[in-house]
């Protein structure tokens, strides 16, 4: 089963973001609270798999959730593979992916330290659907 391991939000954007309990997931805007909010309709929600996170760690650093500033870390899913276009039922809500990948911010520390980083390659973002609460445990099911 596919399912969210933890959910990750920043009051500033470019910087790490840090888990909650719970997050307010807004049509067409994003996380509530979340710096994102509002500001791209591309990229409203960041994803994130744990499986890509353990490829850094593997490499000697001690990485928790959300260091990579996404706002949803997963597990048993292979994100990176997933066309733009499919939905995903995340807890209560509906997302669509919208784009895979992004540009490393320049300085990323995590790419200076290894030389490489996993978010413009396997990460993905998605446009909120149909709003709703999402938690840590919640299923991920692909439509």
């Amino acid at each position: 089963m596919a399912k969210v391991i933890a959910i990750n939000i920043s009051d500033k954007k470019g910087v790490i973001k840090n888990p909650v309990e719970h997050a307010e997931f807004i049509v067409g805007e994003g996380i509530k609270d979340d710096a994102h909010c509002g500001i791209d309709e591309i990229k409203q929600v960041s994803l994130l798999a744990d499986e890509s996170v353990d490829k850094m760690r593997a490499m000697g650093l001690k990485l928790d959730a959300g260091v990579f500033a996404e706002n949803i870390t997963t597990q048993g899913i292979e994100l990176k593979t997933l066309p733009i276009g499919t939905r995903l039922k995340i807890g209560q809500t509906l997302h669509e992916v919208s784009k895979i990948g992004k540009e490393c911010h320049h300085g990323c520390e995590i790419k200076q330290k290894t030389g490489t980083c996993v978010m413009p390659t396997e990460g993905i973002f998605t446009r909120v659907i149909k709003g709703g609460i999402v938690k840590p445990g919640d299923e991920i099911v692909i439509l």
